[in-house]
């Protein structure tokens, strides 16, 4: 992190980091990651903050098991006390730096359906401009299993895409990503730098919580990393296990840096980033190569649809194989959308009977994931 350089970094901070054995918040090492942030602040970057823990600091609290996760309605109501207690925390230790806290508490829905994702994003700019510090959670006492991120991970780089930020920084309790789980029968080798979160890349996750506090694991920030990187943002996966975890990253560049790609329009890195969809179609070969040389989905390339979809809902676009290859808005509803399924161009105004349009996803309204 260069402090010549302004920047809107997200700094995401785990239950496992944030929460003690005790179920007590970890001050000591707060009020040094608080330093931290309010030196970048100082320096003229915009932080925003994305924190787990209300489930963790509101188990103890009630004396709940398994850390306020035994049960849907224990995290639930766990985290409607815990909420409280880490929203005061935050404040108070940025306020110390003459820091303002704001707090923000999001679902999934609201980052899944277009204007309440843009009325967030108007949120986070006007909070920004005014050199505020958002401190985000998940809104987990009224979260469902089924409409839920599950992880900060996830939303911490769906927040990036939101306020349009520089980069992520992941605060885990390993310092990046193994190609093996560290601890295994065979040690794993460190990877540095990521290019691509690809198969082979997601592989080498571990989808489990070492802390048993937390949802979220290796594969959660993997996934994390995909969504930065099609909006165009930097990430990384750095070690919160020492005091100062933000310093220490800027002088040894330790941990697990997953390059920016190219960067979607923000209409398209919304869709590449979204985790639910109305439905799916899956194509053949052909369709696979048109649509990654740039071409629209014809209704020609179609093998099979599932999901009761309605046009402009997002849908998932699937290879032969099951690999989900786009994601984009539907032209048609499910219904007509079955009648067409193979055919040619030429034949859909007389199946469909009125003038087809041009593509069932056109191009502009999808994203290759």
């Amino acid at each position: 992190m260069n402090a010549a350089k302004r920047a809107t970094i997200v700094v995401k901070v785990g239950s496992s980091l944030l929460v003690g054995e005790d179920g007590k918040a970890r001050r000591a090492w707060l009020e040094t990651l608080v330093a931290d942030i309010a030196k970048r602040h100082q320096a003229g970057d915009n932080i925003i903050i994305v924190s787990s823990g209300s489930i963790a600091l509101g188990a103890r609290t009630l004396g709940l098991e398994k850390g306020g996760r035994a049960s849907l309605a224990d995290a639930q109501a766990a985290a409607s006390i815990g909420q409280i207690a880490l929203s005061s925390l935050w404040s108070e230790l940025l306020g110390d730096h003459q820091l303002t806290a704001a707090q923000m508490l999001l679902t999934l829905d609201d980052m899944e359906d277009r204007k309440r994702y843009l009325n967030a994003t108007a949120t986070l700019e006007k909070l920004l401009e005014h050199r505020a510090i958002p401190v985000i959670n998940e809104n987990d006492s009224v979260a469902t299993d089924e409409i839920r991120f599950g992880d900060n991970d996830r939303l911490a780089a769906r927040v990036a895409q939101a306020a349009a930020a520089d980069r992520v920084l992941l605060l885990s309790d390993i310092d990046g990503l193994y190609d093996r789980r560290p601890g295994s029968e065979t040690s794993g080798q460190f990877i540095g730098m990521v290019e691509t979160v690809d198969e082979s890349i997601m592989a080498m996750a571990d989808g489990s919580s070492s802390s048993g506090l937390g949802s979220g694991g290796m594969t959660s920030k993997l996934e994390a990393a995909k969504i930065a990187n099609l909006a165009g943002i930097e990430l990384s996966i750095i070690s919160g296990r020492e005091d100062h975890p933000l310093e220490r990253y800027a002088l040894t560049n330790v941990g697990t840096l997953f390059k920016a790609g190219d960067g979607a329009n923000a209409r398209k890195a919304w869709l590449g980033g979204r985790l639910t969809s109305a439905g799916t179609i899956t194509i053949d070969t052909g369709a696979v190569a048109a649509l990654q040389s740039g071409s629209s989905l014809l209704a020609a390339g179609i093998i099979s649809i599932n999901g009761q979809f309605e046009r402009s809902d997002v849908i998932e676009i699937k290879d032969p194989s099951g690999l989900t290859i786009a994601r984009g808005l539907a032209e048609y509803d499910a219904l007509d959308c079955a009648k067409i399924i193979g055919r040619r161009s030429s034949e859909l105004e007389a199946l469909l009977g009125y003038t087809p349009r041009s593509a069932v996803v056109h191009r502009n309204q999808m994203v290759l994931v």
